[in-house]
């Protein structure tokens, strides 16, 4: 079996990590029912069957800070240098996006340098907010400076808001996720971040969450409040989804998937499994479900699963397995 697909939206739970999530109070994170396991073998025979040939790794919600700095600074330099041994251990298969101790600012600009230029990091992780703090905040331009100097990817991953639970007995994963992606993409551009910092480039999780569907009628209110307000009008959010990547984890079929192709560049979708909070065997259903798309034709399709995610992370090559038997 020839596995090709490169996976931008995997996850791993290091053992230490996962016993640091349970002690701060995290054994069901975000509403979801359980940690689900994970092991790199079992990822490895995941990839084998989803036709992955390398995978991008993270740390999920929420994190690594729950609340004090040192721990936070220390944990997430655990799981980076973590991600870095899967790397070396099984370079052809893997890849990880760092974590960063946020909201801790100084830490984290010193542990994205870190994590870059000494791990071989292929870009970090952002949450949608991190204790409140989202993407646009001017807080962050220490941050932003340090990865636009790199070319940095910024992965971002969506967490539970910090306006209170929902009010719906849903896990957060299935509605609240949607809605955080949007806020932190619509802070992020509204901000000027992608402006200031050029050289950044983004992925937007779950194939943008509603950006595409909302993103004319925030154009609309924010270019009239400016007006109103005497105010400079700010990025207009539908002309940067063009600039921004996204990934198609979840279920982005079929509307969702089709608002997303009608704005998107086709170059910047990425195939994206979120694996293992997404069992396997669910993976395949949902791969299944994007080959057989409407929206995806052969070019297309082919470009998100494989060119695209080629282009923007050339480490990564495509991967046999049967050469390899």
């Amino acid at each position: 079996m020839t596995t090709d697909a490169i996976d931008v939206h995997a996850h791993f739970l290091p053992d230490f990590y996962r016993e640091a999530l349970i002690a701060a109070g995290y054994s069901r994170p975000d509403g979801i029912p359980a940690l689900p396991p994970w092991e790199e073998p079992k990822a490895l025979a995941a990839m084998n069957r989803l036709g992955v040939g390398s995978a991008l790794l993270s740390i999920s919600s929420p994190g690594v800070h729950f609340g004090d700095r040192s721990p936070a600074v220390e944990l997430a330099r655990g799981v980076n240098e973590a991600g870095a041994r899967i790397v070396r251990h099984t370079p052809d298969r893997f890849g990880f996006f760092a974590t960063l101790p946020l909201p801790e600012i100084e830490d984290s600009v010193k542990e994205a340098q870190y994590a870059l230029d000494e791990l071989d990091a292929d870009g970090v992780v952002l949450l949608t907010n991190h204790h409140g703090m989202y993407p646009g905040d001017e807080r962050l331009e220490p941050l932003y400076a340090a990865l636009n100097a790199r070319s940095a990817v910024i992965f971002i991953h969506p967490t539970s808001p910090q306006t209170g639970p929902s009010t719906s007995d849903l896990p957060a994963p299935v509605l609240e996720f949607m809605f955080e992606t949007t806020r932190a993409v619509t802070d992020l551009v509204l901000s000027g971040v992608m402006d200031r910092f050029p050289r950044l480039r983004i992925i937007v999780p779950h194939a943008g969450a509603t950006l595409a569907v909302l993103a004319n009628r925030i154009d609309m209110f924010t270019a009239l409040l400016s007006s109103l307000q005497g105010k400079r009008q700010p990025p207009n959010l539908h002309a940067s989804l063009a600039n921004l990547d996204f990934d198609l984890a979840g279920c982005p079929v079929d509307e969702q998937l089709g608002a997303l192709i009608a704005v998107a560049d086709p170059t910047r979708l990425h195939y994206g499994s979120d694996y293992p909070f997404t069992p396997a065997s669910a993976c395949q259903v949902l791969r299944s479900q994007l080959l057989g798309s409407r929206h995806l034709d052969a070019g297309r399709g082919g470009q998100a699963f494989t060119a695209n995610s080629g282009q923007l992370f050339p480490r990564l090559r495509v991967y046999d397995d049967e050469a390899a038997t």
